[in-house]
């Protein structure tokens, strides 16, 4: 078990059993685990300390909060929140419902380009998520494959709230551990420009991002460097489908 982990599982030892560590991006790490509690299993995402460090513990809860106030068919609730420890040693967590499917990326990753029907359906489906929480007045901000998850026929779209806690924490860019709020193959040009908030138009930008690569099998914008695929994005037409599959 990693020092993280074990950290947490001290912490938490009232609340929750970690099983196992499930998988791990820049914003989170995500661990299986039991809710002692309620009997039942959960994902738990804790926060890399250097992020929590960054964002503080009273930004990222009042963010979560919002977003737990989310309440769709296609969104991914959030169970519970927290934070544990303190100054340097803080660590900031949430739990959402462990889904036994697979993301968007793992799909893709097997398959790489869906048939039109199908890539048309999940895009419906995270799109009418997304107008939800949009009427809620909530961006992701983070819309890529990674936060989209399948289970049978479900499609869930996950992490509300996360994008927007570092955003209002630090700007468009996470200057403290060199990341940037958002992921450059989907953001948009005004995200990755870093012109002020983004509004509801960077989401459908992102989806759109989305239906592309399940299409096409790869991105719109593709390029050595995260540097380079923004560069594109902000300077290049937007590619056309039939360059790659002329039967869409």
């Amino acid at each position: 078990m990693s020092d993280l982990a074990t950290r947490l599982a001290s912490a938490l030892s009232d609340r929750y059993t970690l099983e196992r560590e499930l998988g791990r991006g820049g914003m989170a790490v995500v661990y299986l685990a039991e809710d002692r509690k309620h009997h039942r299993q959960v994902a738990l995402k804790v926060l890399p300390p250097e992020l929590a460090a960054t964002l503080g513990a009273e930004r990222f809860l009042r963010e979560i909060e919002i977003a737990a106030q989310l309440n769709h068919p296609n969104i991914l609730p959030l169970y519970d929140s927290g934070s544990v420890g303190n100054g340097n040693e803080e660590l900031l967590y949430y739990t959402m419902p462990y889904v036994a499917g697979e993301s968007l990326r793992d799909r893709l990753n097997r398959e790489r380009q869906f048939p039109v029907h199908e890539a048309v359906r999940i895009t419906e489906e995270i799109a009418a998520g997304l107008t939800y929480a949009h009427e809620k007045g909530v961006v992701h901000r983070d819309i890529k494959p990674e936060n989209v998850l399948l289970e049978g026929d479900r499609v869930l779209v996950t992490d509300f709230g996360i994008a927007k806690a570092v955003t209002a924490a630090v700007g468009e860019r996470l200057t403290a551990t060199g990341m940037a709020v958002g992921t450059p193959a989907y953001m948009s040009p005004e995200q990755a420009a870093g012109t002020g908030d983004v509004d509801s138009r960077t989401d459908l930008y992102s989806l759109a991002c989305v239906l592309y690569e399940m299409l096409a099998g790869e991105a719109p914008y593709t390029g050595p460097t995260p540097q380079a695929v923004i560069a594109k994005k902000l300077a290049d037409p937007a590619p056309h489908i039939t360059r790659v599959r002329d039967a869409v």
